[in-house]
Formats: C-alpha cells, sequence, structure tokens
C-alpha cells in the first residue's frame, strides 16, 4: 500500500497593495480593519494594514481575499523572537 504525501501548498497573489488573495487557508482566527491573522498550510499569517476586509471567504476550498490597504504579511513561527512572538503571546492568553 502506498500512502501519498500531502504537499503543503499556498499561493498569496496581490494586485497594488489593495487586494489580497491566499489559499491554503486553513481557518481565520482573528480579524479586524487593521489586521488578520490566518492560520495557513504553511503556518500562520498575520496581514496588517488599514481598512481591510474580507472580500470573499471559503475555508472549505482554502480561500480567502482580503480589500483594504496592505502594508505587511508575516508568517509567525512559534521559535521566532520579537514582535511575533509578544503577538502570539496575545492570542493564546
Amino acid at each position: 500500500m502506498v500512502e501519498q504525501v500531502k504537499t503543503k501548498r499556498q499561493e498569496v497573489k496581490m494586485l497594488n497593495r489593495k487586494q489580497l488573495e491566499i489559499t491554503g487557508v486553513s481557518n481565520v482566527e482573528s480579524f479586524d480593519n487593521e489586521e488578520f491573522l490566518l492560520n495557513t498550510e504553511c503556518g500562520f499569517l498575520a496581514i496588517r494594514g488599514q481598512n481591510l476586509h474580507i472580500k470573499n471567504l471559503s475555508l472549505e476550498q482554502g480561500l480567502i481575499a482580503i480589500e483594504g490597504m496592505i502594508n505587511s504579511l508575516t508568517y509567525l513561527d512559534a521559535n521566532s523572537q520579537g514582535k511575533s512572538k509578544g503577538f502570539l503571546g496575545k492570542l493564546f492568553k
């Protein structure tokens, strides 16, 4: 019996810092108009910006589309230091 290994795959498409489409999303952990925290196949992804809102969401397909002014995309590692550790610490209180 041969087992197929599931390959992690994620695509991030951004147009003019105003439209963002991401695949491989398993959950939206939190969001407001300045920050989204997504659980993805490649780890936690923090999206920061202004006037952010969800244009489309399908967790069954692992897709999210976000609109607004996007300032940063940051993958958060549990082993990383600094801001992201503090952010994860606040998230998992």
